[in-house]
């Protein structure tokens, strides 16, 4: 293995540290008594302790002694809808209690009273709710985080969820990369007129959107209870005149063949796939789409049809997890739940759910500087208090991370820096 040449200065140097790069060919690209420089946000060096030059401490403005702790890259949590209002835990309750979704939704409930609640946030009150989901996924070892918007389903609100997500991006050290979602749900004025709902998307949601920068992509909820494959292309040929990247909401409910449309168009990604079929399956493989598989909303379902994971293993299609933290299907900010999930639900292995968190999602968000440890890599990085990275996977409940990094700056210690594990 060649290493580069030690810098004359580097901004920190980490010492004594159990690495799982994620990078290479083996599952976690461990790396034992390891040591890695950084500097201005960049790892510049990385590799065996025992290779450092000997003074290479004297060249760090600061020394880091890890005490052989496990390093991870920052969490990536590529499918969120975390700006919301409310809640919707009553419904959770009727729901438990025998009502059906109609019944529910006739009082009130289901995905129109979020945005009902959306609708009549202020900004501010908005950005309050959303920012303690942020600060609970950050706590996780979260270091960037995509948000959707989708519940203001007209043109105001939806620039308002964008501005919240903007905010949010502004006030907290994890990266923050915006969709919209305005062909998330029909709003309740236009009931019977979808077309024309997407009209509105098309020609006034979308170029307003862009014309702020308010977003990086552009997703629909393609699936018989939102919008047709017709009205979906309609959204992502948008998306392409107007220069934004595509994902998709596809065959979560049926097979609408939404994940070959979304290849077609050269899709990020295509998410949740439980019903995904071969042909799907072999047109994502072909446009490097990645499949975000999201066991949140899953588990809160109760849906036992899974993914296909083993016919996407056999196609090569790299799969990301997600939280899917939204107030109706997957009301949780917990990425370490998730990987559970995913190995437990789903059949993923330990391995494979830590890089469907870090090295897939960051490729599920066409983000080429992150979600592995290499040189050259923005420095974001977790320390954990385990033995091995298995253990992320393996817990339910409790949080062994003991410090956050962003871009070579700590961000985040535990308050209890023994919690849990070692």
């Amino acid at each position: 293995m060649n290493f580069p040449v030690f810098p004359e200065t580097v901004d920190s140097l980490w010492l004594d540290m159990r690495l799982a790069t994620m990078a290479g060919h083996t599952p976690y690209g461990l790396m034992a008594d390891s040591a890695m420089a950084v500097d201005a946000g960049r790892i510049v060096w990385l590799g065996p302790q025992a290779r450092l030059p000997a003074d290479a401490a004297a060249k760090a403005r600061a020394v880091h002694h890890l005490e052989g702790a496990c390093v991870t890259p920052g969490l990536i949590d590529c499918h969120t809808h975390l700006v919301y209002a409310g809640s919707r835990a009553g419904e959770f309750e009727m729901r438990l209690n025998g009502a059906s979704y109609e019944e529910i939704a006739r009082a009130g409930g289901g995905i129109l009273s979020t945005v009902n609640a959306v609708r009549n946030a202020s900004e501010a009150d908005l950005f309050d709710q959303s920012a303690l989901r942020l600060a609970a996924m950050q706590a996780e070892g979260v270091t960037t985080v995509e948000i959707k918007s989708g519940y203001g389903l007209n043109t105001p609100t939806e620039l308002k969820m964008l501005r919240v997500a903007r905010r949010l991006d502004q006030a907290f050290p994890t990266s923050v990369t915006a969709t919209f979602l305005g062909a998330h749900a029909l709003p309740p004025e236009y009931t019977g007129r979808p077309d024309a709902y997407i009209d509105l998307v098309v020609d006034e949601m979308m170029p307003a959107v862009a014309a702020d920068g308010l977003a990086q992509a552009v997703d629909v909820f393609c699936e018989r209870i939102a919008f047709t494959p017709a009205q979906t292309e309609r959204v992502l040929s948008a998306a392409r005149r107007l220069n934004l990247g595509v994902k998709l909401h596809a065959e979560q409910l049926s097979d609408s063949k939404g994940a070959a449309m979304a290849a077609r168009f050269g899709a990020l990604s295509a998410d949740h796939l439980e019903y995904l079929d071969a042909a799907g399956a072999k047109a994502m493989a072909a446009a490097g789409t990645v499949a975000v598989l999201l066991p949140g909303a899953f588990y809160f379902l109760k849906e036992t049809r899974t993914p296909p994971v083993d016919l996407l293993r056999r196609q090569g299609v790299a799969m990301a997890l997600a939280t899917d933290c939204n107030p109706g299907t997957s009301p949780t900010t917990s990425p370490l739940l998730m990987m559970n999930m995913g190995c437990v639900c789903f059949g993923l292995t330990p391995a494979e759910s830590l890089a469907g968190f870090t090295r897939h999602a960051a490729r599920a968000l066409g983000l080429r500087d992150r979600g592995t440890l290499e040189v050259g890599k923005q420095a974001d990085f977790v320390v954990w208090n385990v033995d091995e990275p298995a253990e992320l996977a393996y817990r339910m409940g409790g949080n062994p991370c003991r410090m956050t990094v962003k871009e070579g700056a700590i961000v985040r210690v535990s308050s209890d820096a023994t919690a849990a594990g070692r």
